[in-house]
């Protein structure tokens, strides 16, 4: 994919400066971020209308220094990297990183710099296939991100996710059942105990 690019723009494109290119291996500053990156962040969109996260998930990837793991020391960057500006430009920013935890696209823990100091970054193709499993993604825009996974042959990705969530169901189905066991077995009353020390009635003894 890459040769043919290469070749495509030296034809559409010829004698364009060198100073004009930006290649991953040659230049300063990259990461690397998944390629379904721009569907996950529409579908994170339309599920906070009025206040979408999507950019706020892509500045997060943007940072990540190569491994989906940030240590936030401070918020304030974050926030104006993610376009949001005024006096409350933090609060705005950490409403957003609630919704991308409520979608499951991070995962937190709280440090010095506040609730979210430490972020880990979810695979995206997961937290999307979660969204549909949990009805938060249109027929339409999953269609495009199915067809987009097997494109870049992600697809397993999907597959082993669909497998560890059923595995986690059964788990919690046997869990429950034991429970209920449990407590039907508690429920059902024993057998009448026995008065030590009173002799047996015999025929004898009547």
């Amino acid at each position: 994919m890459a040769e043919r690019a290469q070749q495509q723009m030296m034809l559409h494109f010829p004698a364009t400066p060198p100073a004009f290119f930006w290649h991953r291996l040659r230049n300063d500053g990259f990461t690397t971020v998944p390629r379904t990156l721009p569907i996950a962040m529409q579908a994170i969109d339309d599920q906070s209308k009025g206040h979408p996260a999507g950019h706020t998930l892509f500045s997060l990837w943007a940072r990540a220094p190569d491994y989906p793991f940030l240590t936030i020391e401070n918020p304030t960057t974050f926030a104006a990297e993610a376009g949001f500006t005024g006096t409350r430009v933090v609060d705005t920013w950490r409403k957003r990183m609630k919704a991308l935890r409520d979608l499951w696209f991070i995962q937190t823990k709280a440090g010095p710099s506040g609730e979210f100091h430490y972020v880990f970054l979810v695979n995206p193709n997961v937290a999307v296939e979660w969204m549909r499993m949990t009805g938060r993604l249109q027929d339409g825009l999953y269609a495009r991100f199915i067809d987009r996974v097997m494109e870049i042959g992600a697809f397993g990705e999907i597959e082993g996710f669909r497998e560890h969530m059923e595995l986690v169901r059964q788990q919690q189905a046997a869990a429950e059942a034991a429970k209920a066991a449990d407590a039907a077995k508690a429920a059902t009353p024993g057998e009448p105990p026995v008065e030590v020390g009173a002799p047996a009635e015999t025929e004898e003894s009547v």
